[in-house]
Protein backbone atom coordinates (compact mmCIF):
# COMPACT_ATOMS: atom_id res chain seq x y z
CA UNK A 1 0.00 0.00 0.00
CA UNK A 2 1.43 3.28 -0.86
CA UNK A 3 0.55 6.95 -1.33
CA UNK A 4 2.33 10.39 -1.94
CA UNK A 5 2.50 13.29 0.15
CA UNK A 6 1.87 16.05 -2.21
CA UNK A 7 3.68 18.73 -0.26
CA UNK A 8 6.71 16.91 0.16
CA UNK A 9 6.76 14.73 -3.34
CA UNK A 10 7.69 11.73 -1.22
CA UNK A 11 6.06 8.44 -1.67
CA UNK A 12 4.96 6.68 1.46
CA UNK A 13 4.32 2.65 1.52
CA UNK A 14 2.25 1.77 4.26
CA UNK A 15 1.92 -1.32 6.44
CA UNK A 16 -0.49 -2.85 8.45
CA UNK A 17 -0.99 -5.48 10.99
CA UNK A 18 -3.66 -6.70 13.32
CA UNK A 19 -3.26 -6.19 17.53
CA UNK A 20 -5.58 -8.12 19.51
CA UNK A 21 -7.85 -4.76 20.30
CA UNK A 22 -7.65 -3.89 16.94
CA UNK A 23 -5.89 -3.57 13.39
CA UNK A 24 -2.85 -0.88 12.98
CA UNK A 25 -1.85 1.03 10.26
CA UNK A 26 2.45 2.20 10.44
CA UNK A 27 4.84 2.94 7.31
CA UNK A 28 8.06 1.81 6.24
CA UNK A 29 11.44 4.03 6.75
CA UNK A 30 15.02 3.43 5.28
CA UNK A 31 17.92 2.23 7.82
CA UNK A 32 20.74 3.42 8.22
CA UNK A 33 24.94 2.08 8.49
CA UNK A 34 24.60 0.67 5.20
CA UNK A 35 24.15 -3.16 6.32
CA UNK A 36 21.75 -5.55 7.50
CA UNK A 37 18.20 -4.92 7.23
CA UNK A 38 17.03 -2.18 4.40
CA UNK A 39 13.77 -0.65 6.34
CA UNK A 40 12.14 -0.31 8.87
CA UNK A 41 8.49 -0.12 10.15
CA UNK A 42 6.97 2.22 12.36
CA UNK A 43 3.88 2.10 14.44
CA UNK A 44 3.25 5.10 16.29
CA UNK A 45 1.10 5.69 19.11
CA UNK A 46 -0.91 2.65 19.70
CA UNK A 47 -2.88 2.99 22.64
CA UNK A 48 -2.16 -0.18 24.91
CA UNK A 49 -4.39 1.04 27.94
CA UNK A 50 -7.70 3.49 27.93
CA UNK A 51 -6.84 7.84 28.51
CA UNK A 52 -5.66 7.73 32.49
CA UNK A 53 -8.56 10.98 32.55
CA UNK A 54 -11.54 11.58 34.57
CA UNK A 55 -12.49 8.65 36.95
CA UNK A 56 -9.76 6.60 35.84
CA UNK A 57 -7.05 9.94 36.33
CA UNK A 58 -5.82 7.71 39.56
CA UNK A 59 -6.42 4.16 39.03
CA UNK A 60 -4.82 1.63 37.53
CA UNK A 61 -4.53 1.59 33.97
CA UNK A 62 -7.37 -0.21 32.14
CA UNK A 63 -6.34 -2.40 29.03
CA UNK A 64 -7.58 -0.46 25.68
CA UNK A 65 -10.91 -1.64 24.71
CA UNK A 66 -11.23 -2.83 20.85
CA UNK A 67 -12.04 -0.53 18.05
CA UNK A 68 -13.47 -0.77 14.34
CA UNK A 69 -11.59 -0.25 11.03
CA UNK A 70 -7.98 0.93 11.10
CA UNK A 71 -6.53 2.94 13.66
CA UNK A 72 -3.32 4.99 12.04
CA UNK A 73 -0.27 5.14 13.69
CA UNK A 74 1.83 7.08 12.22
CA UNK A 75 2.26 9.92 14.54
CA UNK A 76 3.54 9.69 18.00
CA UNK A 77 0.96 9.38 20.47
CA UNK A 78 0.15 11.47 23.58
CA UNK A 79 2.72 12.19 26.20
CA UNK A 80 2.47 12.49 29.59
CA UNK A 81 5.52 15.17 29.94
CA UNK A 82 3.18 18.24 29.44
CA UNK A 83 4.25 21.76 27.91
CA UNK A 84 7.67 22.60 25.79
CA UNK A 85 10.47 20.80 28.03
CA UNK A 86 12.90 23.40 27.14
CA UNK A 87 16.27 22.73 26.51
CA UNK A 88 17.24 19.33 27.46
CA UNK A 89 20.18 16.47 26.95
CA UNK A 90 18.28 14.74 25.27
CA UNK A 91 15.59 15.96 22.32
CA UNK A 92 12.09 14.32 24.07
CA UNK A 93 9.09 16.65 22.68
CA UNK A 94 5.78 16.44 24.58
CA UNK A 95 2.83 15.52 22.44
CA UNK A 96 -0.83 16.97 23.87
CA UNK A 97 -3.66 14.63 24.14
CA UNK A 98 -5.36 12.26 26.63
CA UNK A 99 -4.31 9.14 25.58
CA UNK A 100 -0.80 9.10 27.07
CA UNK A 101 -0.50 5.30 27.81
CA UNK A 102 0.75 4.08 24.23
CA UNK A 103 3.56 2.40 22.79
CA UNK A 104 5.64 2.84 19.56
CA UNK A 105 7.04 -0.41 18.09
CA UNK A 106 9.21 -0.76 14.79
CA UNK A 107 10.24 -3.55 13.21
CA UNK A 108 12.17 -4.80 9.71
CA UNK A 109 9.20 -7.49 9.17
CA UNK A 110 5.96 -7.55 10.62
CA UNK A 111 5.42 -10.85 8.78
CA UNK A 112 8.72 -12.87 10.41
CA UNK A 113 8.91 -14.99 13.41
CA UNK A 114 10.80 -15.34 16.49
CA UNK A 115 12.75 -11.84 16.10
CA UNK A 116 14.13 -10.62 19.29
CA UNK A 117 12.50 -7.78 21.47
CA UNK A 118 14.14 -4.44 23.11
CA UNK A 119 11.10 -2.67 25.19
CA UNK A 120 12.77 0.75 25.70
CA UNK A 121 11.59 2.86 28.86
CA UNK A 122 12.97 6.64 28.98
CA UNK A 123 13.95 8.47 31.76
CA UNK A 124 13.26 12.28 33.07
CA UNK A 125 13.74 11.72 37.01
CA UNK A 126 10.11 9.77 36.96
CA UNK A 127 8.73 13.41 36.42
CA UNK A 128 9.81 14.25 32.84
CA UNK A 129 10.54 12.85 29.49
CA UNK A 130 8.90 10.93 26.31
CA UNK A 131 9.39 8.59 24.48
CA UNK A 132 8.51 10.44 21.39
CA UNK A 133 12.22 10.95 20.76
CA UNK A 134 14.38 10.52 17.80
CA UNK A 135 17.09 9.29 19.32
CA UNK A 136 14.96 6.74 20.66
CA UNK A 137 13.89 5.56 16.93
CA UNK A 138 14.23 1.53 16.34
CA UNK A 139 15.09 2.16 13.25
CA UNK A 140 19.16 0.62 13.57
CA UNK A 141 17.66 -2.05 15.96
CA UNK A 142 15.67 -3.09 13.10
CA UNK A 143 18.64 -3.30 10.82
CA UNK A 144 20.47 -5.73 13.17
CA UNK A 145 16.86 -7.86 13.00
CA UNK A 146 15.99 -6.68 16.65
CA UNK A 147 12.21 -5.23 17.16
CA UNK A 148 11.95 -2.22 19.36
CA UNK A 149 9.11 -1.18 21.77
CA UNK A 150 9.26 2.08 23.28
CA UNK A 151 6.54 3.16 26.10
CA UNK A 152 4.67 6.29 27.56
CA UNK A 153 3.68 5.80 31.15
CA UNK A 154 2.54 8.53 33.79
CA UNK A 155 4.55 10.69 35.21
CA UNK A 156 4.97 12.80 38.48
CA UNK A 157 2.56 12.59 40.73
CA UNK A 158 -0.56 11.19 39.10
CA UNK A 159 2.38 8.13 38.17
CA UNK A 160 3.79 7.91 41.24
CA UNK A 161 2.34 10.07 44.53
CA UNK A 162 0.78 8.39 47.45
CA UNK A 163 -3.14 8.93 47.98
CA UNK A 164 -4.96 7.53 50.37
CA UNK A 165 -7.47 5.77 48.25
CA UNK A 166 -5.80 4.94 45.36
CA UNK A 167 -3.63 2.11 43.67
CA UNK A 168 0.43 2.91 44.84
CA UNK A 169 2.78 2.81 41.81
CA UNK A 170 0.66 3.45 38.90
CA UNK A 171 3.25 4.15 36.67
CA UNK A 172 4.90 1.27 37.62
CA UNK A 173 1.85 -0.54 36.26
CA UNK A 174 1.67 1.28 33.64
CA UNK A 175 4.84 -0.01 32.83
CA UNK A 176 3.32 -3.81 33.93
CA UNK A 177 0.59 -3.12 31.33
CA UNK A 178 2.50 -2.26 28.27
CA UNK A 179 4.77 -5.34 29.13
CA UNK A 180 1.62 -7.60 29.25
CA UNK A 181 0.76 -5.67 25.74
CA UNK A 182 4.36 -6.76 24.46
CA UNK A 183 3.29 -10.71 25.44
CA UNK A 184 0.09 -10.95 24.05
CA UNK A 185 0.96 -8.44 20.10
CA UNK A 186 4.77 -8.80 19.54
CA UNK A 187 4.41 -11.87 17.77
CA UNK A 188 2.29 -9.90 15.20
CA UNK A 189 5.13 -7.58 14.87
CA UNK A 190 7.44 -10.20 13.68
CA UNK A 191 8.68 -10.42 17.52
CA UNK A 192 9.44 -13.41 19.69
CA UNK A 193 7.39 -12.93 23.36
CA UNK A 194 9.44 -15.21 24.80
CA UNK A 195 12.95 -13.15 23.90
CA UNK A 196 12.39 -9.84 25.33
CA UNK A 197 15.11 -7.56 26.70
CA UNK A 198 13.87 -4.73 28.68
CA UNK A 199 16.33 -1.35 28.71
CA UNK A 200 16.90 2.24 29.89
CA UNK A 201 18.41 4.94 30.73
CA UNK A 202 18.34 7.26 34.00
CA UNK A 203 15.04 6.61 35.53
CA UNK A 204 14.25 4.32 32.84
CA UNK A 205 17.56 2.29 33.93
CA UNK A 206 15.72 2.86 37.35
CA UNK A 207 12.32 1.29 36.00
CA UNK A 208 14.10 -1.64 34.57
CA UNK A 209 16.07 -2.26 37.87
CA UNK A 210 12.85 -2.16 39.68
CA UNK A 211 10.90 -4.85 37.45
CA UNK A 212 14.28 -7.13 37.83
CA UNK A 213 13.48 -7.21 41.45
CA UNK A 214 10.11 -7.45 40.88
CA UNK A 215 8.38 -10.98 41.56
CA UNK A 216 5.20 -10.17 39.60
CA UNK A 217 7.17 -8.87 36.62
CA UNK A 218 9.07 -11.56 36.17
CA UNK A 219 7.44 -13.93 33.46
CA UNK A 220 7.43 -10.48 31.05
CA UNK A 221 11.32 -10.40 30.05
CA UNK A 222 14.69 -12.14 29.92
CA UNK A 223 17.01 -9.63 30.22
CA UNK A 224 17.89 -6.18 31.44
CA UNK A 225 20.27 -3.71 30.54
CA UNK A 226 20.61 -1.12 32.46
CA UNK A 227 22.07 2.92 31.36
CA UNK A 228 22.97 5.11 34.27
CA UNK A 229 20.52 3.85 36.44
CA UNK A 230 18.89 5.35 39.43
CA UNK A 231 17.08 3.33 41.57
CA UNK A 232 13.90 5.29 43.64
CA UNK A 233 12.47 2.71 45.95
CA UNK A 234 10.89 5.54 48.22
CA UNK A 235 10.37 4.79 51.71
CA UNK A 236 6.43 4.55 52.16
CA UNK A 237 6.52 6.63 55.05
CA UNK A 238 7.97 9.00 53.10
CA UNK A 239 5.79 8.68 49.90
CA UNK A 240 2.68 9.05 52.50
CA UNK A 241 4.14 12.14 53.90
CA UNK A 242 4.82 14.17 50.30
CA UNK A 243 0.99 13.05 49.17
CA UNK A 244 -0.29 14.66 52.73
CA UNK A 245 2.28 17.80 52.18
CA UNK A 246 1.02 18.35 48.18
CA UNK A 247 -2.92 17.85 49.34
CA UNK A 248 -2.36 20.87 51.91
CA UNK A 249 -0.76 22.82 49.30
CA UNK A 250 -3.24 22.48 46.96
CA UNK A 251 -5.97 22.81 49.77
CA UNK A 252 -7.89 19.20 49.40
CA UNK A 253 -7.86 15.87 51.26
CA UNK A 254 -5.51 13.39 50.58
CA UNK A 255 -8.04 11.54 47.90
CA UNK A 256 -8.92 10.73 44.77
CA UNK A 257 -12.14 12.52 45.62
CA UNK A 258 -9.58 15.40 46.77
CA UNK A 259 -7.03 15.35 44.27
CA UNK A 260 -9.36 14.61 41.79
CA UNK A 261 -10.57 18.52 41.76
CA UNK A 262 -6.85 20.04 41.06
CA UNK A 263 -6.71 20.61 37.44
CA UNK A 264 -3.24 18.60 35.92
CA UNK A 265 -1.69 22.16 35.13
CA UNK A 266 -2.12 23.02 39.22
CA UNK A 267 -1.12 19.71 40.17
CA UNK A 268 2.23 20.06 38.17
CA UNK A 269 3.14 23.62 39.60
CA UNK A 270 3.15 22.31 42.76
CA UNK A 271 4.55 19.26 42.23
CA UNK A 272 7.39 20.78 40.95
CA UNK A 273 7.40 23.95 43.70
CA UNK A 274 7.60 20.68 46.24
CA UNK A 275 10.56 18.73 44.18
CA UNK A 276 12.88 22.19 43.39
CA UNK A 277 16.43 21.05 43.70
CA UNK A 278 17.82 23.98 45.63
CA UNK A 279 21.92 24.16 47.01
CA UNK A 280 20.67 22.59 50.63
CA UNK A 281 18.15 19.92 49.58
CA UNK A 282 20.98 18.59 46.93
CA UNK A 283 22.53 16.31 49.75
CA UNK A 284 18.70 14.92 51.30
CA UNK A 285 18.41 14.11 47.80
CA UNK A 286 22.06 12.60 47.41
CA UNK A 287 20.72 10.91 51.36
CA UNK A 288 17.45 9.90 50.17
CA UNK A 289 16.77 10.01 46.45
CA UNK A 290 14.53 11.02 44.65
CA UNK A 291 10.82 11.88 46.20
CA UNK A 292 8.62 10.86 43.50
CA UNK A 293 9.29 7.32 41.81
CA UNK A 294 8.39 3.87 42.40
CA UNK A 295 7.67 3.38 46.16
CA UNK A 296 8.01 0.05 48.30
CA UNK A 297 4.58 -0.30 49.09
CA UNK A 298 4.01 -3.72 50.59
CA UNK A 299 2.41 -4.88 47.12
CA UNK A 300 3.85 -4.50 44.01
CA UNK A 301 7.09 -3.88 45.77
CA UNK A 302 7.44 -5.41 49.31
CA UNK A 303 11.23 -4.42 50.10
CA UNK A 304 13.51 -2.54 48.58
CA UNK A 305 15.28 -3.23 45.00
CA UNK A 306 19.03 -4.38 46.41
CA UNK A 307 17.07 -6.39 49.00
CA UNK A 308 14.86 -8.31 46.53
CA UNK A 309 18.00 -8.80 44.26
CA UNK A 310 20.12 -10.37 47.10
CA UNK A 311 16.74 -12.53 47.86
CA UNK A 312 17.38 -13.86 43.85
CA UNK A 313 14.70 -12.28 42.40
CA UNK A 314 15.87 -12.00 38.95
CA UNK A 315 18.82 -14.12 39.20
CA UNK A 316 17.73 -16.09 35.94
CA UNK A 317 18.08 -12.72 34.30
CA UNK A 318 21.08 -11.79 32.54
CA UNK A 319 21.77 -7.93 33.43
CA UNK A 320 24.03 -5.37 32.16
CA UNK A 321 24.89 -2.09 33.91
CA UNK A 322 26.75 0.82 33.54
CA UNK A 323 27.22 4.56 33.77
CA UNK A 324 28.89 7.42 31.94
CA UNK A 325 31.86 8.76 34.27
CA UNK A 326 30.95 12.12 35.07
CA UNK A 327 27.08 11.46 34.72
CA UNK A 328 26.84 15.23 37.13
CA UNK A 329 29.55 17.11 36.70
CA UNK A 330 27.78 18.93 34.15
CA UNK A 331 25.41 20.24 36.60
CA UNK A 332 28.65 21.69 38.76
CA UNK A 333 29.51 23.32 35.70
CA UNK A 334 28.23 26.80 35.39
CA UNK A 335 29.29 27.85 38.94
CA UNK A 336 33.07 26.84 38.48
CA UNK A 337 34.82 30.46 39.41
CA UNK A 338 32.68 30.39 42.40
CA UNK A 339 33.70 26.60 43.54
CA UNK A 340 37.43 26.42 42.14
CA UNK A 341 38.11 28.52 45.29
CA UNK A 342 36.05 25.86 47.58
CA UNK A 343 38.81 23.79 49.34
CA UNK A 344 37.90 20.06 47.79
CA UNK A 345 37.54 18.55 51.39
CA UNK A 346 35.22 21.76 52.43
CA UNK A 347 33.28 21.10 49.45
CA UNK A 348 33.05 17.34 49.06
CA UNK A 349 31.90 17.24 52.99
CA UNK A 350 29.04 19.94 52.14
CA UNK A 351 27.88 17.52 49.52
CA UNK A 352 27.76 14.73 52.17
CA UNK A 353 31.24 12.92 51.55
CA UNK A 354 31.46 11.15 55.13
CA UNK A 355 34.56 12.27 56.77
CA UNK A 356 35.67 8.80 57.17
CA UNK A 357 36.36 8.38 53.50
CA UNK A 358 37.04 11.33 52.07
CA UNK A 359 41.44 10.40 52.20
CA UNK A 360 40.86 6.98 50.35
CA UNK A 361 37.98 8.67 48.06
CA UNK A 362 40.54 11.63 47.61
CA UNK A 363 43.44 9.21 46.84
CA UNK A 364 41.73 6.87 44.54
CA UNK A 365 40.65 9.96 42.57
CA UNK A 366 44.03 11.74 42.16
CA UNK A 367 43.26 12.33 38.41
CA UNK A 368 40.41 13.34 39.17
CA UNK A 369 41.53 15.68 41.93
CA UNK A 370 43.77 17.03 39.77
CA UNK A 371 41.17 18.32 37.16
CA UNK A 372 39.73 20.70 39.66
CA UNK A 373 37.12 20.95 42.47
CA UNK A 374 34.37 21.24 39.96
CA UNK A 375 35.45 17.88 38.43
CA UNK A 376 35.92 16.05 41.65
CA UNK A 377 32.79 17.49 43.10
CA UNK A 378 31.10 15.94 39.60
CA UNK A 379 32.68 12.76 39.93
CA UNK A 380 31.90 12.11 43.79
CA UNK A 381 27.79 12.96 42.82
CA UNK A 382 28.06 10.80 39.89
CA UNK A 383 29.70 7.86 42.36
CA UNK A 384 27.24 8.31 44.99
CA UNK A 385 24.04 7.78 42.74
CA UNK A 386 25.13 5.82 39.83
CA UNK A 387 28.94 4.15 40.02
CA UNK A 388 28.82 3.05 43.81
CA UNK A 389 25.43 1.87 43.79
CA UNK A 390 25.73 -0.11 40.28
CA UNK A 391 28.80 -1.59 41.94
CA UNK A 392 26.91 -2.64 44.84
CA UNK A 393 23.89 -4.22 42.45
CA UNK A 394 26.25 -6.16 40.73
CA UNK A 395 27.65 -7.63 44.45
CA UNK A 396 24.21 -8.13 45.29
CA UNK A 397 23.15 -10.71 42.88
CA UNK A 398 26.48 -12.71 43.44
CA UNK A 399 26.78 -15.41 40.96
CA UNK A 400 23.79 -14.47 38.34
CA UNK A 401 24.96 -13.28 35.24
CA UNK A 402 25.63 -9.94 35.07
CA UNK A 403 28.15 -7.63 32.90
CA UNK A 404 29.80 -3.81 34.08
CA UNK A 405 30.71 -1.21 32.11
CA UNK A 406 31.73 2.21 31.94
CA UNK A 407 31.09 4.75 29.58
CA UNK A 408 34.30 6.97 29.22
CA UNK A 409 34.92 8.44 26.10
CA UNK A 410 34.44 12.50 26.66
CA UNK A 411 32.18 15.02 25.08
CA UNK A 412 33.54 16.95 22.21
CA UNK A 413 31.30 19.76 24.48
CA UNK A 414 32.15 19.01 27.41
CA UNK A 415 35.28 17.45 27.60
CA UNK A 416 33.91 14.81 30.09
CA UNK A 417 31.32 11.92 29.53
CA UNK A 418 28.28 13.40 31.00
CA UNK A 419 24.86 12.19 31.67
CA UNK A 420 22.83 10.84 28.66
CA UNK A 421 25.84 11.11 26.68
CA UNK A 422 25.88 7.00 26.05
CA UNK A 423 22.30 6.70 24.67
CA UNK A 424 22.67 7.85 20.82
CA UNK A 425 25.63 5.55 20.72
CA UNK A 426 23.29 2.79 22.26
CA UNK A 427 20.72 3.60 19.49
CA UNK A 428 23.47 4.11 16.65
CA UNK A 429 21.65 7.23 15.79
CA UNK A 430 24.50 10.04 15.61
CA UNK A 431 23.19 11.73 12.52
CA UNK A 432 20.17 12.19 14.86
CA UNK A 433 18.68 15.86 15.67
CA UNK A 434 20.40 18.50 18.66
CA UNK A 435 23.88 15.19 18.51
CA UNK A 436 26.46 18.39 18.65
CA UNK A 437 25.33 20.18 21.90
CA UNK A 438 25.64 17.04 23.67
CA UNK A 439 28.51 14.57 22.26
CA UNK A 440 30.68 18.05 20.16
CA UNK A 441 31.13 17.52 16.21
CA UNK A 442 31.98 14.16 15.20
CA UNK A 443 31.41 11.77 17.65
CA UNK A 444 33.05 8.70 16.30
CA UNK A 445 30.73 6.21 14.92
CA UNK A 446 33.05 3.14 15.46
CA UNK A 447 32.32 3.43 19.33
CA UNK A 448 28.70 3.67 18.46
CA UNK A 449 29.52 0.40 16.55
CA UNK A 450 31.01 -0.70 19.27
CA UNK A 451 28.47 -0.07 21.72
CA UNK A 452 25.49 -0.84 19.62
CA UNK A 453 26.79 -4.40 18.62
CA UNK A 454 27.25 -4.97 22.01
CA UNK A 455 23.55 -4.43 22.93
CA UNK A 456 22.66 -6.36 19.63
CA UNK A 457 24.66 -9.15 21.14
CA UNK A 458 23.22 -9.11 24.30
CA UNK A 459 19.55 -9.40 23.05
CA UNK A 460 19.98 -11.55 20.60
CA UNK A 461 21.85 -14.09 22.68
CA UNK A 462 22.42 -12.77 26.33
CA UNK A 463 25.82 -11.96 26.19
CA UNK A 464 27.01 -8.66 25.48
CA UNK A 465 30.52 -9.69 24.49
CA UNK A 466 33.17 -9.41 27.33
CA UNK A 467 33.63 -11.50 30.91
CA UNK A 468 31.10 -11.56 33.17
CA UNK A 469 31.38 -9.77 36.17
CA UNK A 470 33.72 -11.36 38.82
CA UNK A 471 33.38 -10.48 42.61
CA UNK A 472 35.05 -6.64 43.29
CA UNK A 473 37.73 -6.74 40.69
CA UNK A 474 36.43 -7.95 37.48
CA UNK A 475 36.73 -7.22 33.89
CA UNK A 476 34.52 -4.25 32.86
CA UNK A 477 34.24 -2.89 29.25
CA UNK A 478 35.30 0.78 29.36
CA UNK A 479 33.65 2.49 26.39
CA UNK A 480 36.44 4.96 24.74
CA UNK A 481 38.25 5.90 22.00
CA UNK A 482 40.12 2.68 22.05
CA UNK A 483 37.49 0.46 23.92
CA UNK A 484 39.12 -1.61 26.29
CA UNK A 485 38.53 -4.78 29.23
CA UNK A 486 40.05 -3.78 32.28
CA UNK A 487 39.86 -5.30 35.51
CA UNK A 488 39.17 -3.73 38.44
CA UNK A 489 37.88 -0.70 36.43
CA UNK A 490 35.14 0.40 39.31
CA UNK A 491 38.00 0.30 41.72
CA UNK A 492 38.03 4.20 42.40
CA UNK A 493 34.81 4.22 43.95
CA UNK A 494 35.31 1.44 46.53
CA UNK A 495 35.42 4.14 49.40
CA UNK A 496 32.00 4.96 48.85
CA UNK A 497 30.35 1.42 48.44
CA UNK A 498 28.99 0.98 52.43
CA UNK A 499 27.64 4.66 51.67
CA UNK A 500 25.85 4.46 48.86
CA UNK A 501 22.50 2.65 48.36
Amino acid sequence: MTAIDQKNAVMTEYVEVETAAGRVRGCWRPTTGGRGRPRSAAFLGIPFAEPPVGALRFQAPVPKAPWGGVLDALEFGATAQRGDPGVTLIPEPSVPGESTLNVNVFTPDPTASGLPVLVWIHGGGFFAGSPASEWYDGRNFNRDGVVTVTLSYRLGFDGFGWIEDAPSNRGVRDWLLALEWVQQNIATFGGDPSRVTIAGQSAGGGAVLTLLGMEKAQHLFHGVYAISGALADVARPRAEAFGRALAADAGVEPTIAGFGTVSEERLLELQKKATQLGPDSLTSMIEEGLALGPSVDGDLLPRPTREALRAGIGADKPLVLGATDDEFTMALSAAPKILRWVPKSLLLKKLGMPKAAMRAYLDANADVVAKGSVRIAGRYLTDRMFRAPLVNIAADRAEAPTWLYRFSWPSGTFGFAEHCLDVPFFFDCLDGPAMEPLAGPNPPQTLADEVHSAAVAFIVTGVPGWERHQEDRGIVRVYDTPTRDVADAYASVRPLRGVAS
